[in-house]
């Protein structure tokens, strides 16, 4: 499971950031196309609709010329993959994996869950990201109609790191529980991130409570940033360190931004009960936008020219049960290229403002209230059972 274990920086890599479904899904099912060895998938949301069945056809045609194809997904966030796709794979001779599938006798371990996004092909590249093979992801015939999100196609050394981290899960997700291992004594040691050093990259990951370099990493460089914070995510629920040294930066002059979602959510009790943490960050000096267009699905963050991209949203409820995956990279190209898509959204989003949060509606501040108490109540619940 890597618990406990940390990937170091690899150098001589390359990055291209690719937003939106309509752009990243053509792009690595092209480079399925051309894959000669191996094809290796580890995805949480995967639910039939045209975007899955583009994938499964891929995919099955890769494994008719003799590529392996390996797929490992999620056992909750496949539930609306039916039977005959799944068939169509394993008939394919596609091996199919699931994590942690549902089992009444589990009881609250079903909440541990396989949130990491992977797509490798050979040792050529991989996509890193948020993404899952839904419709709300990529519908071919509605490519205006999608959620915002984010992949990055990387190749170079780190490439092995990230097949490590698979080939670790692929083996042990039949054998061993995540909460079967036992918890961390220490802090996990954390390589500094290189200077000015283009083409560097890092796995960073989370296994539940077992190991959270990916919490660890982002910790230390808020406290080291000098310039901007600026951080997407669509579940605002970040620790309470995160939310602490947010506001510490902001109060030493670093522009500190949010970019959140709007209204536009699959889960609005988890907005509401995110928003409760505006009035403290914005009298820190916190810049909160809430992202207008689409969904935003966006996991991104951005310290300085420091860039971290993948599945973790940073919230309490992700880093205590989910397995996640994000790259970290020093990357000159890569960092102008975030930049860039942030200040684009920041252009499409509604920037609140105390003004505006003392004047929402009274139905707004008792739902805010209601959702705030009850997220408060469970992980309090969760913290003194272990």
């Amino acid at each position: 499971m890597l618990a406990g274990e940390v990937f170091p920086w690899r150098e001589g890599n390359r990055f291209r950031l690719l937003l939106d479904g309509p752009q990243f899904f053509p792009q690595i099912l092209q480079r399925i196309d051309t894959a000669q060895q191996r094809v290796d998938i580890e995805l949480y949301l995967v639910e039939d609709g045209l975007c899955t069945d583009r994938l499964v056809d891929t995919l099955i045609a890769a494994a008719g010329r003799g590529v392996r194809v390996r797929c490992l997904f999620d056992g909750f966030g496949c539930l609306k993959l039916g039977q005959k796709t799944r068939q169509r794979l394993l008939d394919a001779g596609v091996d199919l994996r699931q994590y942690n599938p549902l089992k009444l006798t589990l009881k609250f371990r079903n909440l541990h869950r396989d949130h990491r996004k992977l797509i490798l092909i050979d040792d050529l590249c991989c996509f890193v990201g948020g993404a899952g093979a839904t419709d709300e992801f990529w519908n071919p015939d509605k490519p205006d109609e999608h959620w915002h999100e984010a992949m990055v196609e990387i190749s170079g050394s780190v490439m092995e790191d990230w097949q490590r981290l698979f080939d670790v899960q692929w083996t042990l997700c039949l054998k061993r529980r995540i909460w079967q291992l036992p918890l961390p004594r220490q802090l996990p040691k954390i390589p500094a991130a290189p200077d000015a050093l283009d083409g560097a990259g890092r796995v960073a990951y989370s296994a539940a409570r077992q190991h959270r370099d990916i919490l660890h990493s982002l910790l230390r460089n808020l406290r080291r940033a000098e310039r901007r914070i600026w951080l997407a995510t669509p579940y605002f629920l970040p620790t309470g360190k995160v939310r602490r040294e947010l506001m510490r930066a902001a109060r030493r002059g670093v522009e500190v931004r949010l970019l959140l979602t709007s209204r536009n959510t699959d889960h609005p009790s988890v907005r509401y009960a995110g928003q409760r943490f505006y009035p403290r960050l914005l009298r820190a000096g916190v810049r909160i936008h809430e992202y207008q267009p689409h969904f935003l699905h966006l996991k991104l963050v951005l310290v300085d020219d420091w860039v971290s991209v993948g599945s973790c949203n940073f919230d309490h409820w992700n880093l205590r049960w989910n397995l996640e995956a994000n790259l970290e990279a020093v990357d000159s190209q890569l960092s102008a290229d975030v930049a860039k898509s942030f200040e684009h959204d920041f252009n499409q989003s509604l920037e609140i403002d105390l003004h505006q949060w003392h004047a929402r509606p009274l139905y707004l501040r008792m739902y805010q209230r209601l959702w705030g108490l009850l997220d408060r109540l469970v992980i309090n619940i969760f913290n003194r059972s272990g």
